[in-house]
């Protein structure tokens, strides 16, 4: 009975892996689709990180991998959990349905184009989440705590020179502080909105990535940076593998169109151009640093660091 249970518990996890736009495929060889990467391909802060700086491979995940969308829209996409009929909310609301108790965390890279194209990692946890752990304090604390703690872990595993040069061999930030974040957190849901059009220099990487994407391998963790010896080592939460997209591949989300939205991206064609000449050098020498925001980001963001800094 128990085994029967379990095996209904993963089956509508296998479903929602396969049905994203793009396939689920080995790591080893996944074109126009993605993949979940051994976790020792990351380096993370060691148990003794605070007296040496040392890290350590990242080892396993806390959370399961459980999909992966590949979509555009008509504005910006955003607060795709809180959409009942999102494929990913249909899938979880069934699971607890059936007696399960799921909690599953959605990171959206909102990619800053004219077709609105996000990059979607979903990971779920099905183990009661622990009262003093450092992911329960990230899910009650408020968005500063949030925005100083989420990290995130870039690798190029393949690609052009000029995008591996531009990102670095592996390029780590913690997100809130280099672009805006937007955090939707449900009974048994967390999502995060990453705006990656909110800085310049992200938004010249991409722009300049998005030219090679059908020749690119990219390899993403997202973490809770570990800040006292009592929170280390640090655990990846989990982690996607995307290869060689193929724009044409994004499936198609309908949403009702914002003014705001339609604004912010008849923008960015001026915005990345700016970025550009005020920003190319970053391009070449990124120098993404380990406690700070992405290099080069704008003047509005290293205030509001400077200020959040403060004591």
């Amino acid at each position: 009975m128990a085994n029967l249970e379990q095996n209904q518990e993963y089956e509508w996890i296998e479903r929602v892996k396969s049905e994203g736009a793009v396939p689920l495929l080995e790591p080893n060889h996944c074109p126009n689709g993605w993949s979940s990467p051994p976790g020792d391909v990351f380096m993370v802060r060691g148990p003794e990180y605070l007296k040496t700086k040392a890290k350590i491979p990242g080892g396993d995940y806390l959370l399961k991998p459980l999909g992966f969308d590949w979509i555009k829209g008509p504005t910006k996409i955003s607060e795709l959990l809180n959409n009942p009929k999102n494929r990913v909310r249909r899938a979880l609301e069934d699971a607890c349905s059936k007696g399960h108790k799921p909690f599953v965390w959605a990171f959206n890279l909102q990619v800053p184009s004219k077709d609105n194209y996000s990059a979607v990692a979903y990971f779920v946890a099905l183990e009661p989440i622990q009262e003093d752990s450092l992911i329960n304090q990230f899910l009650k604390g408020d968005d500063g705590f949030r925005n100083s703690r989420l990290k995130l872990i870039a690798n190029i595993v393949n690609g052009p020179w000029i995008v591996r040069k531009a990102v670095g061999e592996q390029a780590i930030c913690i997100i809130g502080r280099a672009l805006t974040c937007k955090y939707s957190v449900g009974e048994n849901f967390v999502e995060v909105d990453i705006d990656i059009g909110s800085s310049m220099v992200a938004n010249a990487i991409v722009h300049l990535a998005f030219g090679y994407l059908t020749t690119l391998t990219v390899d993403l963790a997202f973490l809770i940076e570990g800040q006292t010896e009592s929170e280390l080592p640090e655990k990846i939460l989990g982690a996607v593998r995307f290869s060689e997209l193929d724009a044409a591949s994004a499936g198609q989300l309908e949403l009702p169109s914002e003014g705001s939205d339609g604004n912010l991206q008849s923008s960015l064609p001026t915005r990345f151009w700016k970025s550009i000449g005020q920003g190319f050098s970053h391009l070449i020498h990124p120098g993404a640093q380990e406690n700070g925001s992405i290099s080069g980001a704008s003047h509005a963001n290293d205030a509001a660091d400077a200020d959040a800094n403060k004591p």
